[in-house]
């Protein structure tokens, strides 16, 4: 079969593979559609940062680069064994993570803490930019009425931020002044997240035109952060009280400490954007408002099945304008990573289908 490898910096190639074996408890898929996620393109760009290499390979698997990348990503079952609870052609999303399952974490039911977490494209032999991949029947769940294949890979990205607002510890929205920082693919998602848990006053700070209108047909206010004071604004459009919650999908110096002069005295700060390196927090702002900080990374074992509910149900509205390219797998790297490097304010998500 192909696939798309990443074997270091700046170096992805097309290559011809074996086909995955499915073990016992395992069903293999056909990947319809895999989405370029963020991760990926840091990995082209500086990798392998936690890609596995071969003087670290990965302690589940014992996988290391080169390796096939791509786990947002949705398909059809095929020829399962006769126990599995699927049939041959069932459309299905995969739940791409790979823990340990023996870890404090993962014994506690926090397997997204695991402490050798992994991931279907990037700990594995195979992944969502390859034409197959073997899933545990337990990581797949069945599309939904309402959830094309050709638009189920966003499920990926929108369980990200489900999982963020399930961090939060905050049940009720309706009243909460929210500032999201970046309207790029995950700050989109978050913004349409937050909506369907009912949030009504979310601001959005957003410099890249393009992404500006596309969050402005959901968002209370978009604030252009290179031409209005953050912090300003945003007290401007809360009465003078500043922002409840802030999550951070940008992961910019200079975004988050005009996000923390926005905030109220006893807010709440939710990091969901990956830094590259260290982070400086101002300190006399943080400690005079008691502001808490919590961090989040990929999602829970239900935040998948959470978000297709919402989407079902009508109340996550939005989803299908994420996707704002498609490609077949011989063009990842122009008209994929490059593109996505190149000219990102004009993209959300590119969709590959490795079939094509």
């Amino acid at each position: 079969m192909k696939a798309a490898r990443f074997y270091g910096q700046g170096d992805i190639r097309i290559d011809e593979v074996p086909e995955p074996i499915a073990k016992h408890g395992q069903v293999l898929v056909d990947v319809a559609w895999c989405g370029i996620c963020g991760s990926d393109l840091h990995e082209y760009l500086i990798g392998p940062v936690i890609l596995p290499t071969p003087e670290r390979p990965n302690l589940i698997t014992g996988v290391h680069i080169p390796l096939t990348l791509g786990h947002e990503l949705c398909g059809t079952v095929r020829d399962p064994p006769s126990s599995s609870r699927f049939k041959n052609g069932d459309q299905v999303m995969v739940n791409p993570l790979v823990e340990c399952k023996s870890c404090l974490a993962c014994k506690s039911g926090s397997t997204q803490c695991c402490a050798q977490l992994g991931i279907i494209g990037g700990s594995t032999g195979f992944g969502g930019f390859g034409q197959v991949v073997a899933v545990d029947e337990d990581k797949i769940m069945l599309l939904p009425p309402g959830i094309p294949l050709d638009f189920a890979a966003v499920v990926e990205p929108l369980a990200v931020v489900q999982h963020a607002i399930k961090v939060s510890g905050i049940d009720h929205w309706k009243d909460k002044d929210v500032l999201v920082v970046g309207g790029g693919p995950v700050g989109f998602a978050m913004l349409l997240c937050l909506r369907a848990w009912g949030a009504e006053k979310v601001v959005v700070s957003e410099p890249a035109a393009l992404r500006k209108q596309q969050c402005s047909g959901f968002a209370r206010a978009v604030i252009d952060p290179m031409k209005e004071d953050v912090g300003v604004r945003c007290r401007e459009l809360t009465g003078g009280k500043g922002i409840d919650v802030v999550f951070d999908c940008a992961g910019v110096a200079m975004a988050l400490q005009s996000a923390i002069g926005a905030m109220r005295f006893e807010s709440l700060y939710v990091m969901v954007a990956v830094w590259e390196g260290l982070i400086n927090v101002p300190c006399w702002p943080f400690l005079g408002k008691h502001i808490t900080m919590k961090g989040s990374l990929v999602y829970d074992d239900s935040a998948m099945q959470e978000v297709m509910s919402l989407i079902v149900e009508g109340k996550l509205n939005g989803w299908r304008e994420m996707v704002t390219g498609r490609i077949g797998l011989d063009g990842i790297v122009g008209d994929g990573f490059r593109e996505l490097i190149d000219h990102k304010e004009k993209h959300i998500k590119i969709l590959v289908n490795p079939q094509a």
